[in-house]
C-alpha cells in the first residue's frame, strides 16, 4: 500500500498539475467516494482501500495521533486537495451601486425634466422674441439672463449626482462593514483535531485532508469525512438532502460524512477527505456559480432565481416584468427567503411611504394641471392670442417650467431620508451593539428587540455563571453538607465512583490549570461533567490515568446524553466476557431505575420505591431547593454467563441500576442579573425561565435573580404537568388551554425542547392582550433550534453555544450574558425612538414645502422654492439630518416606558402635534414674508417675475427662513414624547452637533455665493439676523406647543399604523402561501429600490445555509422536480425542520437550473426576515 508510485508516477501527475504523486489518492478519487451513500460507500472502502485505516495510510495520517502540523506538509496537503475555503460572491463595484441608486423613480423624472430644460435653454428658435408671444418673452432683460437659462437645469442634474453619489457611498460602506462582519463570524468558527496526539482547536478554514476531527453533539460539519470511530452518531443532513429523519452514522452503515450537515446526537471521529471546493457543499456551490454565469449569456430569457436570489418586487405587477430584463444584467443579489413576517417597522415604514408618495403624487399633478390652465386661460383666453409656431418653444420653455415645478412637489413630498434613517440608525445600533456583546446576524433583529413583550430564558449559562461545581454529596448513606475527605468514603465506593465519573464522560471535557496565577482552573468541554471531575480530583484522585488506561476505542456501547434521555451510559467489557455499564443523569431518573444502593460499607443493599420516596424528600429537594443541580451516578453489572444484552431495547438495559451517589452541583446566578430582571420588568417586559433543570432548583433560582418574588401568584410549572394543562384528550396543544397558562407562567422546569417551542409558539399565536406578544428566546444546545427561529428574537449563546443554535438564532451573545440581552432592548427601542424623531422632522419639512410649492405655484405661476433650493431643502438636508437624528446614543430612561407593542402607530398623537404645531408656524411665516415681507424689508418683490429673470432678495429671504426654521426645527425633533428640555444630553452626541453646524455653514455658503444656480442673492447682515431670529423662534414656538396637553387633541389622527389583529389572522391562514404585505402589492418601482436598500444588508450568510437543497448522486447534474405543487410541498415541509437559518425555500425551489420551471411562491415570499 504504502508504495504506490507504480500506479501514480509522479511526474505525471506533475504534467497533469496534479500535485497528487505524494499521496497514495487523488482529489478526484476522494470525490467519487464522497458521492456514494451508506451501503455502496463501505463496499467500495473495502474494495479499493480495505478499511477506513487503509485510506489513513494513503492519506498519510495516524487515525490516533492525527497529522504532525509540520508547516510543509500542510502546505502540501494544500495544493494537492485543496483549502477548506469556498471563496464568497464577488461584492458589487461602486458603480454597480450607483447605476441602482440612479433607478429610483423621483430621481429618473427630474433628470428627464432637467435635460428637457437643458435642450430648450439652449435651443433658441428664431424670431420669437417678438410680442406676439405674449408676456412670455417680455421680462427678459438682456441676452447674458436668457443664456443663462442652462443653469436651472444643469443645477438639478448636478444635485441628481451628490444625491446618487451619497445613497451609492452609503450602500458600499454598509456592504463592507457586513462582510467584516460576516468574516468575522467565520473566523470565531473553530473546530476541534487531532494533531501529534493533541487535541487542539483550530480554525475551520485550517482544516486539510487528513486531519482527524473530533465531532460531538451540535457541530456543524466543516469539511466532508469519514467515521473512524463513533459513539451513538446521528446527524441531521436535512440542509444538503432534504430529508428530515436523522441519519444514524456506524462503521459498518454509513460512515460518510458530509460538510455543512448537523450533529444532533453522539460524538466520533472521522478523516477529513474533502475540504473547500471539493466537499458537497462546495460542490453545489460551483454548480450554482455556474448556473449564474449561464444566466448572464442569456440575458432576455425568462429568470429563475438560481438558488438563493430574491429581491423583493411587486409580484404580478408591470414593473416586474421590466425590473426582470434591468436585474438580469447584474449579478443578482442574494436574499434569503425567511418565513419570518416582515420586521414590523419595515411594515409600518413601507405602508407610510405607501400613503405619502400617493399623496405626493396627487398634489403635483394638481399643481401642473393648475399651473398650465392658469397659463392657457390667462394667454389665449384673457389676452385673446393666438398659438403661433414662432411662439411654440417659448410656450414649451413655459410647460417644462411647470413641470419642473410638479416634480419638485414631488421630490419633496415623497421622504427619501427614511430609509436611509433606517439603514443608518440599524447599522450604527449593530456597530455599537458589537460593544455590548452582541452580534447581530439578522439587522431587523435588533429593532424587534425594542418590542419585546416576553423574554423566554435559558438558566443554565445566561443566568447562572456557568461554572459548576460540586458543593454537596449523598455517598455510603451519608449526606455530606461540604465535599467529603476521601478518608470518610470506603475505598471501594471511592474506586467505583471515581472510575464511573472518569470514563462515562465526553473525553473531550477537561480541567485545566487556571491561564493566570490564582485563577480558577479552566472548564473544557460539558460544565456539568466538569463539575463532576471537579469532585474527582477534590476527593485527592486523577482522572486522566484512568482515561488513559481505557481510551475511547476500548468504550463498547456509548447511549450519548439528549434531551429526552435525560442520562449517559457508557458500557466495558470486562476480561471475562461480561460488561459493566456506568450511568449519571438527572437524579430523580436515574434513580427511578435503581434497584439497589451502595451503603456505607460500599456493599449494594435493596432499594424500594418507599426509600427512593424519603431519599427525595430528605436529599433531593433539600438539595434543590439549596438551587442546586442533583446527579446521580449508578451502575449495572451484566454477567458473561446471562451472554450478550440486546443493546437496542434501551428500556431494559437501562434499569436495576446500583446508586453510587447522589451530587448536588451549583451553578451560582451571575451577580448582574437581578439587577437586570429588574430592569426588564420595569420595562415592562415579563422573563420567563425555561430549564431542563428539576422544579425545586429552578424555582430556588428564579427566586434568587428576582423572577419570582414571595407572595406573588406566579405559576412554576414542570414540563409534564405543563403538557397535561395545554393538550386535549388527542394529545393536541389547543390554544385556549395555552392562553390559560401562559401569561401567569414564570418558570418551566424538566422541561424538553418541544415544550419551549410549543410554549413561544403558543405565546406569538395568543390573542389574549390588546396587542400580539413579541417573543425574545435564548438558547445554546441544537435542541433549541426550533424555538429560536420560531421567535420574534433568537439569542444564542456565543461561548457555550452549538453551531447549530448559532444558525437559527438573530443574535449571538457573545458572552453569554443576560445582561446583555437587556441592552439589546435598549439598542432596540433607541432604533425605533431614532426613526420617529426623524419622522417628525422629516414630515414637517414636507408638509410646509408641499403647500408653500403649491399655494405658491397656483397663486403666483411661481414656486417660491426653486426646484435646486427644494433639493437642497429635501435631499441633502435630509440625509444629513438622518445621520444627525439616527445615531442619538440610548439612555437607561428607554428602559423606564412599556413596549410599544407590534401596533402601536409611527407616529403617535404627540408627534402629530408636533408636525401641525410647527407647520403652522412655519407656513404663517412663509406667507407673511411672501405676500408681506417686500415691505418688512424694504425690498423689492419677487412675485411674477418673468420667466429667465436674476434672483430676487425677496425670494432669497424666504429660502434663507425656510431653511433657518428647518435647523432650528431639528432640535425640537430630538424629543418625541412631548419633554420641555429639547438639549439635554445634546453633547453626548457630536454628530448631531457637526450636523446642525455644517448645515448652517453650507447654508451661508449657498445664499452668499449660490448666485444663479440656487437663485440666491447676497443677503445685508441685518436681514441675516432677522433670518436667524425668526428661526429660533421656532424653539419658543417648540415650548408652547409642548404645554397643550395632548389629551385635550382628540381630533389629531395618529399614522403608520402596524398590521391589524384581523390582518394577522389572515396571514395565519395563508402561512403556507406568500406572506406578502400589501401595502408591498402597492409599491411602485421607485419605492421598491428605497426598501431594497435595506434588504442589501440582509446577509448572504455561509453557502451552507443558504439551501435546503439537493445534491444529486450523479456528479454535474442537477435534480429537477417536476411540478410546482411538490415544490409547494417541500417548501410546507421544509418550514418543519430545524435546519440552518431559513425555512422557506427547500431542495427543488433552491435549485431550480436556469432550465428549469420559476421558484414557487413560497420562495417567491417577500419576506425580509432572511440574513
Amino acid at each position: 500500500m504504502a508504495n504506490n508510485t507504480a500506479d501514480h508516477p509522479p511526474g505525471n501527475s506533475v504534467a497533469e498539475g496534479n500535485h497528487d504523486g505524494d499521496f497514495g489518492v487523488t482529489v478526484a478519487d476522494l470525490r467519487d467516494l464522497m458521492e456514494l451513500r451508506s451501503g455502496e460507500a463501505v463496499n467500495k472502502i473495502q474494495e479499493t482501500y480495505g478499511d477506513v485505516q487503509g485510506i489513513c495510510r494513503r492519506l498519510k495520517t495516524s487515525p490516533i495521533e492525527g497529522l504532525s502540523g509540520n508547516p510543509v506538509d500542510l502546505e502540501k496537503r494544500h495544493t494537492s486537495f485543496g483549502k477548506n475555503f469556498i471563496p464568497p460572491k464577488k461584492a458589487k463595484t461602486f458603480l454597480q451601486l450607483v447605476w441602482e441608486a440612479l433607478q429610483d423613480v423621483t430621481l429618473i423624472i427630474l433628470e428627464i425634466a432637467a435635460i428637457i430644460s437643458l435642450g430648450l435653454s439652449i435651443f433658441h428658435p428664431p424670431g420669437g422674441d417678438g410680442e406676439a408671444c405674449g408676456q412670455a418673452a417680455g421680462g427678459v432683460e438682456d441676452e447674458g439672463e436668457a443664456q443663462a437659462g442652462w443653469i436651472e437645469g444643469a443645477a438639478i442634474l448636478f444635485s441628481v449626482i451628490i444625491v446618487v453619489l451619497v445613497t451609492a457611498f452609503n450602500d458600499w460602506s454598509k456592504e463592507k462593514q457586513f462582510r467584516g462582519l460576516q468574516s468575522r463570524i467565520e473566523q470565531e468558527q473553530k473546530f476541534t483535531v487531532i494533531r501529534k496526539g493533541q487535541v487542539i482547536q483550530i480554525p475551520v478554514a485550517e482544516i486539510v485532508v487528513g486531519d482527524i476531527a473530533q465531532i460531538k453533539y451540535g457541530d456543524l460539519l466543516p469539511a466532508d469525512g469519514i467515521l473512524i470511530q463513533g459513539n451513538d452518531l446521528k446527524i441531521d443532513e436535512s440542509s444538503l438532502t432534504g430529508e428530515s429523519d436523522q441519519v444514524r452514522k456506524s462503521l459498518e452503515k454509513d460512515p460518510m460524512l458530509l460538510s455543512g450537515t448537523h450533529v444532533m446526537e453522539g460524538s466520533g471521529r472521522m478523516v477529513v477527505s474533502a475540504v473547500g471546493l471539493n466537499s458537497q457543499t462546495g460542490i453545489i456551490f460551483t454548480l450554482l456559480g455556474a448556473s449564474e454565469n449561464d444566466e448572464e449569456k442569456k440575458v432576455k430569457k425568462t429568470k429563475t432565481q438560481d438558488g438563493i436570489a430574491l429581491e423583493i418586487q411587486p409580484l404580478k405587477s408591470e414593473d416586474a416584468a421590466e425590473s426582470e430584463e434591468k436585474e438580469e444584467a447584474k449579478p443578482v443579489k442574494k436574499v434569503n427567503v425567511t418565513k419570518k413576517e416582515k420586521s414590523v417597522l419595515q411594515g409600518k415604514l413601507t405602508r407610510l411611504a405607501v400613503q405619502i408618495g400617493k399623496a405626493g403624487l396627487i398634489m403635483s399633478a394638481v399643481t401642473v394641471i393648475i399651473l398650465i390652465l392658469y397659463f392657457v386661460i390667462d394667454t389665449f383666453g384673457v389676452q385673446g392670442r393666438s398659438w403661433t409656431s414662432e411662439c411654440t418653444p417659448v410656450y414649451i420653455q413655459y410647460f417644462v417650467k411647470f413641470f419642473i415645478i410638479g416634480v419638485t412637489v414631488l421630490v419633496v413630498a415623497v421622504p427619501e431620508g427614511l430609509p436611509l434613517a433606517v439603514t443608518i440608525s440599524l447599522a450604527y445600533s449593530v456597530k455599537k451593539m458589537m460593544k455590548d456583546n452582541n452580534l447581530v446576524r439578522h439587522l431587523d433583529a435588533c429593532e424587534t428587540m425594542g418590542n419585546a413583550t416576553a423574554i423566554c430564558s435559558d438558566k443554565t449559562g445566561t443566568l447562572t455563571m456557568n461554572r459548576m461545581t460540586v458543593v454537596q454529596a449523598y455517598i455510603g448513606d451519608t449526606h455530606y453538607k461540604t465535599v467529603p475527605e476521601p478518608e470518610a468514603i470506603k475505598p471501594e465506593t471511592l474506586e467505583i465512583m471515581v472510575n464511573s465519573i472518569s470514563i462515562n464522560s465526553a473525553y473531550t471535557t477537561k480541567i485545566l490549570p487556571p491561564e493566570k496565577e490564582g485563577g480558577l482552573p479552566r472548564q473544557v468541554g460539558n460544565k456539568t461533567e466538569c463539575a463532576l471531575l471537579g469532585l474527582v480530583l477534590g476527593v485527592k484522585r486523577d482522572y486522566q490515568p484512568i482515561r488513559d488506561e481505557i481510551p475511547e476505542e476500548k468504550l463498547y456501547k456509548v447511549y450519548t446524553f439528549n434531551s429526552s434521555r435525560k442520562s449517559m451510559s457508557t458500557v466495558l467489557k470486562n476480561a471475562d466476557g461480561g460488561f459493566r455499564m456506568y450511568s449519571k443523569g438527572a437524579s430523580e431518573i436515574v434513580l427511578r431505575k435503581c434497584s439497589r444502593i451502595l451503603d456505607d460499607q460500599g456493599q449494594p443493599r435493596v432499594f424500594k420505591p418507599k426509600d427512593r420516596d424519603e431519599m427525595v424528600r430528605k436529599v433531593i429537594e433539600p438539595m434543590a431547593c439549596d438551587g442546586l443541580r442533583t446527579i446521580c451516578v449508578a451502575y449495572r453489572d451484566f454477567p458473561a454467563e446471562a451472554g450478550e444484552p440486546d443493546w437496542d431495547s434501551e428500556n431494559d438495559i437501562l434499569s436495576d441500576l446500583t446508586c453510587i451517589a447522589v451530587v448536588g452541583i451549583e451553578d451560582p446566578v451571575r451577580p448582574e442579573v437581578p439587577e437586570a430582571i429588574t430592569k426588564c420588568q420595569r420595562a415592562g417586559i415579563t422573563v420567563r425561565m425555561v430549564t431542563g433543570d428539576n422544579i425545586n432548583t429552578a424555582r430556588a433560582i428564579a427566586t434568587k435573580c428576582g423572577i419570582i418574588q414571595p407572595g406573588e401568584d406566579f405559576i412554576c410549572l414542570e414540563g409534564k404537568e405543563f403538557n397535561q394543562q395545554i393538550r386535549n384528550d388527542k394529545g393536541e396543544v389547543e390554544q385556549e388551554r395555552l392562553d390559560k397558562v401562559w401569561p401567569k407562567l414564570r418558570v418551566l422546569a424538566r422541561s424538553s425542547p418541544t415544550d419551549k417551542h410549543t410554549l413561544v409558539k403558543g405565546i406569538i399565536d395568543s390573542t389574549v392582550g390588546e396587542t400580539r406578544q413579541v417573543v425574545a428566546v435564548t438558547g445554546d444546545g441544537t435542541n433549541d433550534g426550533p424555538a429560536l427561529k420560531k421567535a420574534d428574537v433568537g439569542f444564542a449563546m456565543g461561548i457555550a453555544g452549538t453551531d447549530v443554535a448559532k444558525e437559527a438564532s438573530d443574535i449571538i451573545l457573545t458572552d453569554d450574558n443576560f445582561t446583555s440581552i437587556v441592552k439589546a432592548v435598549m439598542w432596540g427601542r433607541n432604533v425605533y425612538d431614532s426613526i420617529s424623531k426623524f419622522l417628525q422632522f422629516q414630515l414637517t419639512v414636507n408638509v410646509v414645502a408641499v403647500i408653500v410649492a403649491f399655494t405658491g405655484a397656483c397663486i403666483t405661476q411661481d414656486s417660491p422654492l426653486k426646484a435646486v433650493q427644494m433639493l437642497w431643502v429635501n435631499l441633502i438636508m435630509d440625509t444629513l439630518a438622518s445621520l444627525a437624528l439616527a445615531t442619538e446614543p440610548p439612555t437607561e430612561s428607554l428602559l423606564l416606558r412599556k413596549p410599544y407593542g407590534r401596533n402601536k402607530p409611527l407616529i403617535s398623537r404627540t408627534m402629530m402635534k408636533n408636525i401641525l404645531g410647527h407647520a403652522v408656524y412655519q407656513l404663517i411665516i412663509i406667507f407673511t414674508l411672501l405676500f408681506a415681507g417686500e415691505n418688512f424689508f424694504d425690498i423689492d418683490s419677487g412675485r411674477n417675475a418673468p420667466l429667465h429673470s436674476p434672483p430676487s432678495e425677496h425670494y432669497t429671504i424666504v429660502f434663507n427662513v425656510f431653511v433657518m426654521m428647518q435647523l432650528f426645527n431639528e432640535i425640537n425633533a430630538r424629543k418625541i414624547h412631548g419633554e420641555r428640555n429639547v438639549f439635554e444630553g445634546i453633547y453626548r452626541n457630536p454628530i448631531f452637533c457637526s450636523v446642525v453646524l455644517g448645515t448652517f455653514a453650507l447654508q451661508i455658503i449657498i445664499v452668499q455665493f449660490g448666485g444663479k444656480p440656487f437663485s440666491c442673492t447676497a443677503l445685508t447682515i441685518d436681514q441675516w439676523l432677522w433670518c436667524v431670529f425668526i428661526g429660533v423662534g421656532e424653539l419658543l414656538w417648540g415650548q408652547l406647543i409642548s404645554a397643550i396637553p395632548t389629551h385635550h387633541l382628540k381630533f389629531l389622527k395618529e399614522a403608520g399604523h402596524g398590521t391589524t389583529k384581523e390582518e394577522i389572522h389572515e396571514e395565519e391562514l395563508t402561512e403556507g402561501a406568500d406572506e406578502i404585505d400589501h401595502a408591498e402589492m402597492e409599491l411602485r418601482r421607485g419605492q421598491i429600490l428605497w426598501f431594497r436598500g435595506l434588504n442589501r444588508i440582509q446577509t448572504q450568510m455561509d453557502v451552507v445555509y443558504t439551501f435546503q437543497t439537493g445534491q444529486a448522486p450523479v456528479p454535474g447534474a442537477l435534480r429537477r422536480q417536476p411540478s410546482v405543487v411538490s415544490q409547494h410541498n417541500d417548501a410546507t415541509a421544509a418550514k418543519t425542520l430545524s435546519s440552518p437559518t431559513h425555512v422557506g425555500l427547500s431542495a427543488s425551489s433552491s435549485l431550480t437550473n436556469s432550465a428549469g420551471a420559476p421558484p414557487p411562491a413560497a420562495a417567491a415570499s417577500s419576506s425580509t426576515a432572511g440574513n
